[in-house]
């Protein structure tokens, strides 16, 4: 059976390893091979790095190491097997400045070294600046407002006709809660 395409994308299960994040891929064009991803790598301040290591071929042993990071993480060096996949996250410190640090990937136990720049910035300056509104509210006039008032005498009337069972008090609850909903709906501005 042949769904349509939107469909089928929809009830397509959830591949694990979908969240943001740079993916680096080893042994994809050669033994001990490491291909960066292609644009710049960024990290925000107070955010984490996630680097997704996707393996193409036999198990490899990889080092991510960085000496010149100490001013945007507590990263500085991590060994990894990869058998297939597998995620590397950095935090990137709260309080760090606009500037970049250098990560050194190294495979097949030295015989390929890779160093790419990741750029930090601070915690405002990736995020686009959005201007919240304040919800409407009432402005207080010191009064209470006439629907309330009257809704206060439509509980009383009512709640009287319950313990009394005069049915002029539901009548006359059920008049005034109409009035006091006509004339805020009325009265509006």
């Amino acid at each position: 059976m042949n769904l349509p395409f939107a469909l089928s994308a929809l009830i397509s299960p959830v591949v694990q390893g979908d969240e943001p994040g740079y993916e680096i891929f080893l042994n994809r064009s050669g033994i001990n091979s490491i291909d960066l991803p292609r644009g710049k790598i960024t990290a925000e301040g107070g955010d984490k790095l996630v680097l997704k290591f996707t393996n193409r071929g036999a198990p490899i042993h990889i080092t991510v190491s960085s000496s010149n990071a100490a001013m945007y993480t507590d990263f500085f060096h991590e060994n990894l097997y990869i058998v297939d996949a597998s995620i590397l996250t950095i935090p990137i410190r709260k309080d760090c400045e606009e500037g970049s640090f250098d990560l050194e990937l190294i495979s097949g136990y030295g015989v390929v070294k890779t160093i790419t720049q990741v750029q930090v910035f601070p915690a405002s300056h990736l995020r686009p600046m959005v201007q919240e509104e304040m919800p409407l509210h009432p402005i207080a006039h010191g009064r209470p407002h006439l629907l309330m008032i009257l809704m206060g005498i439509a509980l009383i009337l009512y709640t009287s006709w319950f313990y009394m069972n005069i049915e002029i008090l539901n009548i006359a609850s059920f008049i005034i809660l109409i009035v006091g909903a006509l004339y805020t709906w009325y009265r509006q501005e």
